[in-house]
């Protein structure tokens, strides 16, 4: 089903189901997940994107953005990974151009587009910022897959302090608590796989920029893992 837009823009916006059901978009996420995998990385496939989408959507409707936004933020999400098939540097900014090809040709109102094209080329920690609540919420959702099931190889474990982390986090939470005003990714990580410090070792620059994105949405961000507070 798709959702009419206002009756500034016309038209009407494509749903998230539908752009991650798109055969470019299959392809290209499946393929950028091969070679990332060849690289080294941990998944990037259909299902860190389809997660990352539900968050981003999620996040946008407790926080009260209408449907339409939401669906905004859930297509970013599908898309923002695109770019690893060319290259991961820079990848942020190759997604939102590819993501311009896929939403002109689905019959996006270009003024969505423009909007889904700005959240997913600033969402990397490296050189992104969060520039829209669409794009907020993108980046929340990215950084908060934190998961054993991410880690390729058990066998990598022991010499790859990425794949460690991440397959001692056991779980993952992204709470939005509206009556706080905080939003609060909660871990539980095994100690006897990865330590606590490990985990700020190679995840602090996506730590500041979720406290970004959350001061954004006019949020507060917390860190809690093992339920100790941490930030």
């Amino acid at each position: 089903m798709k959702i009419k837009n206002n009756e500034k823009n016309g038209g009407e916006v494509i749903t998230a189901e539908e752009v991650k059901n798109h055969p470019r978009v299959k392809a290209t996420i499946e393929k950028a997940d091969q070679i990332l995998g060849l690289l080294g990385y941990t998944e990037h496939g259909m299902r860190h994107t389809s997660l990352v989408s539900n968050i981003a959507y999620n996040i946008m409707r407790r926080l009260g953005r209408d449907e339409k936004r939401a669906q905004l933020a859930a297509i970013a999400g599908v898309m923002h990974d695109m770019g690893n098939v060319i290259n991961r540097d820079y990848h942020a900014q190759t997604a939102a151009l590819m993501a311009n090809d896929v939403l002109t040709e689905l019959g996006m109102d270009y003024e969505d587009t423009l909007d889904v094209m700005a959240a997913i080329g600033n969402h990397d920690e490296r050189d992104g910022y969060p520039i829209s609540d669409i794009c907020a919420a993108l980046i929340l959702a990215d950084k908060s897959d934190v998961h054993f099931s991410r880690v390729r190889s058990p066998e990598s474990v022991n010499i790859d302090i990425h794949d460690r982390v991440n397959y001692a986090a056991k779980s993952s939470f992204l709470r939005v608590d509206v009556e706080r005003k905080t939003i609060s990714l909660e871990i539980k990580i095994d100690p006897q796989v990865s330590s606590v410090m490990e985990y700020f070792e190679i995840f602090l620059s996506r730590m500041v920029v979720c406290r970004r994105a959350a001061e954004f949405l006019e949020m507060r961000f917390e860190l809690n893992i093992n339920g100790h507070r941490l930030l």
